[in-house]
């Protein structure tokens, strides 16, 4: 026989408080001193009490879940059909190089970190999607009267369906140079990091033969970090490249191969890579040291993002390290704000970003350590 379900009322009696008490407990919600608060907490334990969200969206016309939603950045390799048969433990030599994780990978898993911890405080659950092709449109729009609001990583949604979206739900956009005044915006300054970091190198170092190595065209974040780097040249008196010397896909295997191309291509390699993003950073990274290029002695390496393994890579990357995970936090913190005040005026949040110098530009004297950075 199917034992009945504790409802609300149950928890109330059991607990000695009125059920408005064990809603905000619920819903973390208000005012509640510790001692009823500890008592609800002990007889939803005992009674195996589970909130009904539709019974709380019905009441609010909320669903207490939000959404985020990712760019597509193709298959993960681990689903290309290697899954084994049957049980057991199989030992191989592994001949894949470090690293490979698609475009992206680091970067929006620190994204993701804090959109989640976020929405916890909050009390709300986070539901994550990928903005891929066939029916991109019907999927999301399906998200979207799913949540009571929607983060959308820059470039993520065509400019028409990201409209549509946010006639239905509250929406803030994140990464990216703001393209419009209709939504939440968060973002750190790319072009004003990059463009310090070029002038470390300039200035600090003396080097005059510097190349960006991009990431895929039409990418906000890229395009404004290639803005940084061509005004760093030419406020240093330098002719500063209409294009990138190279281009890739932010991912670390691409990046090895563009070092293979710059390699066995014509003319020497410039005196400082100047990369789009940490990781092709380390894909360029690789194959200099394999083929005997010193780093930084033969020639400089910079990055984009501060992830972890930009730190310990042998020699460690400069880098421009943007807040990541504070990111994801603010975007979730603006859009709760929006969700709570709908009518309120769209607002530009920008988060700065540090210069870390290390080992692959030489770093210089006169500038502090990592270590001693506020």
């Amino acid at each position: 026989m199917k034992s009945r379900v504790a409802t609300i009322q149950d928890v109330a009696r059991s607990a000695e408080v009125s059920t408005t008490t064990v809603s905000r407990v619920v819903n973390r919600k208000g005012f509640v001193s510790d001692g009823a608060r500890l008592a609800v907490l002990e007889a939803i334990d005992d009674l195996g009490y589970v909130p009904s969200a539709a019974a709380r969206g019905l009441a609010s016309r909320q669903s207490g879940m939000i959404g985020l939603c990712l760019p597509d950045t193709g298959k993960p390799d681990d689903l290309a059909g290697r899954a084994h048969d049957g049980s057991g433990v199989r030992v191989l030599l592994d001949p894949r190089p470090a690293g490979e994780i698609g475009w992206g990978g680091l970067y929006f898993g620190e994204v993701l970190r804090g959109a989640e911890y976020a929405a916890w405080e909050a009390g709300l659950a986070l539901t994550v999607a990928t903005a891929r092709e066939p029916d991109l449109e019907a999927r999301v729009l399906a998200m979207a009267g799913r949540v009571d609001g929607l983060v959308v990583v820059a470039q993520s949604l065509p400019d028409d369906l990201l409209d549509h979206v946010a006639r239905r739900v509250p929406l803030v956009v994140l990464a990216g140079p703001m393209v419009t005044d209709r939504y939440d915006h968060v973002t750190v300054d790319n072009a004003a990091g990059m463009t310090r970091l070029v002038e470390h190198l300039v200035v600090d170092h003396g080097i005059r033969d510097l190349a960006y190595v991009a990431g895929r065209a039409g990418t906000p974040d890229d395009a404004e970090r290639f803005r940084g780097f061509r005004e760093a040249l030419a406020g240093q008196g330098i002719d500063p490249p209409a294009e990138p010397r190279s281009r890739g896909d932010f991912s670390r295997r691409r990046a090895r191969e563009l070092a293979a191309e710059l390699l066995d291509g014509p003319g020497s390699l410039p005196r400082a890579l100047v990369c789009c993003n940490d990781e092709t950073a380390l894909g360029l990274l690789d194959v200099l040291v394999a083929q005997g290029v010193r780093v930084p002695e033969d020639v400089v390496l910079t990055g984009f993002d501060g992830i972890d393994a930009a730190r310990t890579s042998v020699p460690p990357i400069t880098t421009v390290e943007q807040p990541t995970a504070e990111l994801g936090r603010l975007a979730v913190e603006r859009l709760t704000t929006r969700i709570g005040a709908p009518r309120r005026r769209p607002t530009v949040t920008t988060s700065s970003v540090t210069v870390h110098l290390r080992a692959s530009c030489g770093m210089h004297p006169s500038v502090p350590s990592d270590e001693n950075e506020g």
